[in-house]
């Protein structure tokens, strides 16, 4: 019976130190818990800023292209205008005579 009763003491030991090495899980779960739990926030606070700064490079690269964009077409406008006013000047030039003699046919007249 020694025998036994050794195997169930050796048997209840053994279920104290499993009981002992459960009730230490809880602790060490919710402290893995709370490890992961952080880990996850920095994981979506480095992923928010690298999402930011792609977006900042995106919009940087739309304002650059609507700025050029712009530019060229404001050349192209001016140079149009310079074209038409060219054109205004040439057109006064060459009927200016005509236009002085104009004048002051009309004047002698009254």
């Amino acid at each position: 019976m020694a025998v036994a009763e050794s195997r169930v003491a050796g048997i209840v030991r053994s279920l104290g130190a499993l009981e002992d090495d459960m009730d230490s899980l809880g602790p060490r779960v919710a402290d893995m818990g709370r490890q992961l739990a952080a880990r996850a926030k920095e994981e979506e606070e480095s992923l928010l800023a690298r999402t930011r700064e792609m977006a900042s490079g995106e919009a940087e690269g739309m304002v650059s292209r609507a700025r050029a964009e712009a530019e060229a077409e404001a050349a192209r406008a001016s140079k149009e205008a310079e074209e038409r006013l060219a054109g205004l000047r040439s057109r006064i030039e060459e009927n200016f005579d005509q236009a002085v003699e104009h004048v002051v046919s009309s004047v002698l007249k009254a």
